[in-house]
């Protein structure tokens, strides 16, 4: 996960709180019919479960990239995280972790972040020989992801790139429900202005007020399972099991 600056992170939590719901199941419906790649094709057709289903009968699967920047129409994936998961079980045996060579510049200032070097992608796949495998993954589940416009917006441009068409798909926002959970985003940043850290919504604050376990950041795979870790006990903490799906994604 790369984070943003302070400011960009703060106008992107006012972003997730005026976001609107969407009935997914029409819009995948729509959009099966006009695409044309079959991987994505086979997405949509899988469709997405009802807003009214139980969060504990809804399979999902934890996304995280490592990019080379911040912005998806300059800089691109440089690694893909993933860990199925529901909010009562995390699949680790069925978790993927890919190195992809990247289609712009690895910067120095990515490589200080998420320590993937030149030589390490210097003999990795393209994002195009894996773009059948990650959508089979997404297939039939709900993405989460630790502030989504991340993996929303990257993979999208990343396959208008490579097969001319995006992809729409809803997703779980553990920051945004974190958010949701601690009463105010603006009181958060204005907070933490104050030094009061244990307000922030980054992940790993976030995991430390569940007393969930430190992981190193900044690992595709450990971000993903850190989210879908947070996922559950934000769910156990705040939810109950019959809280519907609707209640909780954008």
């Amino acid at each position: 996960m790369f984070y943003l600056a302070k400011k960009q992170f703060a106008a992107q939590g006012d972003a997730i709180l005026q976001g609107k719901q969407l009935d997914w199941s029409s819009r995948f419906a729509l959009l099966a019919k006009t695409s044309k790649y079959p991987a994505l094709k086979a997405f949509y057709q899988q469709g997405v479960v009802p807003p009214s289903t139980l969060i504990s009968e809804v399979p999902m699967v934890a996304l995280d990239f490592e990019t080379t920047g911040l912005d998806p129409n300059q800089d691109s994936i440089v690694s893909i995280g993933l860990v199925p998961m529901s909010i009562s079980r995390i699949r680790c045996n069925a978790a993927r972790h890919w190195i992809i060579k990247p289609e712009t510049r690895l910067h120095s200032s990515s490589v200080v972040v998420h320590g993937i070097t030149h030589s390490a992608v210097a003999d990795a796949p393209d994002f195009s020989s894996l773009i059948d495998k990650l959508l089979g993954c997404l297939q039939g589940k709900i993405v989460v992801a630790h502030h989504s416009p991340i993996e929303q917006r990257f993979l999208n441009a990343a396959l208008k790139r490579h097969i001319h068409e995006g992809i729409e798909f809803p997703v779980i926002d553990t920051m945004a429900l974190e958010a949701r959970f601690t009463r105010s985003i603006r009181k958060i940043f204005w907070r933490s202005l104050l030094a009061r850290q244990s307000e922030s919504i980054r992940l790993t604050d976030s995991r430390t007020r569940y007393h969930l376990p430190y992981y190193r950041q900044h690992n595709a795979l450990t971000d993903a399972l850190a989210c879908a870790e947070l996922l559950q006990a934000q769910c156990a903490t705040n939810l109950t099991a019959d809280t519907p799906i609707g209640a909780i994604w954008s």
